[in-house]
């Protein structure tokens, strides 16, 4: 059997190798050796470090496959790559500044082997700034949301998960990609295991603000409920306005001299408002559908490949 690593790469040359090799020596001490290992550089502005860094290990190792995108497309995107280019009965997703620490595969071997298609490693504590971890729960409750993830189930972005899986998610060529939901499309059969989370070895998140922000935003890919929201929304405002409305024309029958211009315009104005809400979120509906289906903008461009005999799943 063989396991695939995926790593995406972003300013990273200072500590992939180092994760590469004790992922390395980790799978052989739970002896499943048998492991290749796919790095892809998300065009990290460092001036050729990273890439240079890879190519050098592609070189020293054959186990070894590195994938060049021309433009930074994200973590998922990059992903995406990786996962096309994966030759593996098993895949295995990881970060790449140490933080998903080796030591803790056999945590989520030992959950996967019980029959599970997909296990994800959670941290019960993190390592991450105030901010991050509440935009991880603002991120969390939404998905929970729109994906119907199950609530016992955690995640991050350190995986195992089986081929088919994989055959089946990389079938989607939808620029905003999201992982999970994408998993989700394919299985139910998904567990989640506390992992320790290690401090980053060198430098700080590379996340900023726009990036989480995008990120969040490619679930709205995954589901039309915000534009459910919508239409809700307007029924709402439409209803509310019709029972004002209802309101004061008994108070105008038990009081002929109570005033009739603030109310009424009032009423007028939140009945239409919610009308357009309703009526748009309608129309929303059937036009998220069509730009779910032909957004045709690609997920990433590769630049150039190393130590990839063929070309990746389409």
């Amino acid at each position: 059997m063989l396991y695939s690593v995926i790593i995406p790469c972003y300013r990273s040359d200072q500590t992939i190798e180092h994760v590469v090799n004790m992922t390395r020596e980790e799978m052989n001490r739970l002896g499943r050796g048998n492991v290749e290992f796919v790095l892809v550089n998300d065009c990290s502005p460092d001036g050729g470090k990273t890439i240079a860094k890879l190519i050098q290990m592609a070189k020293e190792h054959s186990d070894v496959k590195v994938i060049d995108l021309a433009v930074n497309s994200g973590q998922h995107n990059a992903l995406m790559a990786a996962l096309r280019h994966a030759d593996g009965d098993v895949i295995i997703g990881m970060d790449d500044d140490g933080q998903t620490h080796p030591s803790q595969l056999g945590k989520l071997f030992e959950t996967f082997d019980q029959g599970y298609d997909l296990v994800y490693g959670y941290y019960p504590e993190k390592k991450h700034s105030w901010f991050r971890n509440l935009g991880s729960r603002f991120n969390d409750l939404t998905v929970n949301l729109m994906i119907k993830k199950p609530k016992d189930v955690r995640t991050s972005s350190y995986f195992v998960t089986k081929k088919f899986v994989r055959d089946y998610s990389v079938e989607y060529h939808g620029s905003y990609t999201y992982l999970l939901g994408l998993f989700m499309r394919c299985t139910r059969n998904i567990a989640s295991v506390p992992i320790k989370h290690f401090d980053r070895e060198v430098g700080e998140s590379n996340y900023t603000l726009k990036q989480l922000v995008r990120l969040w935003s490619s679930i709205i890919g995954f589901s039309v409920i915000p534009l459910r929201v919508a239409s809700v929304t307007g029924f709402i405002c439409a209803g509310a306005a019709m029972l004002a409305a209802l309101i004061i024309l008994i108070r105008k029958f038990v009081d002929p001299t109570l005033s009739m211009g603030w109310p009424s315009l009032m009423c007028a104005i939140t009945f239409f408002f919610g009308l357009n809400f309703m009526f748009l979120g309608m129309i929303g509906e059937y036009l998220g559908r069509m730009f779910l289906g032909m957004n045709k903008e690609p997920q990433y461009v590769i630049k150039a490949t190393y130590n990839v005999e063929k070309e990746g799943l389409e």
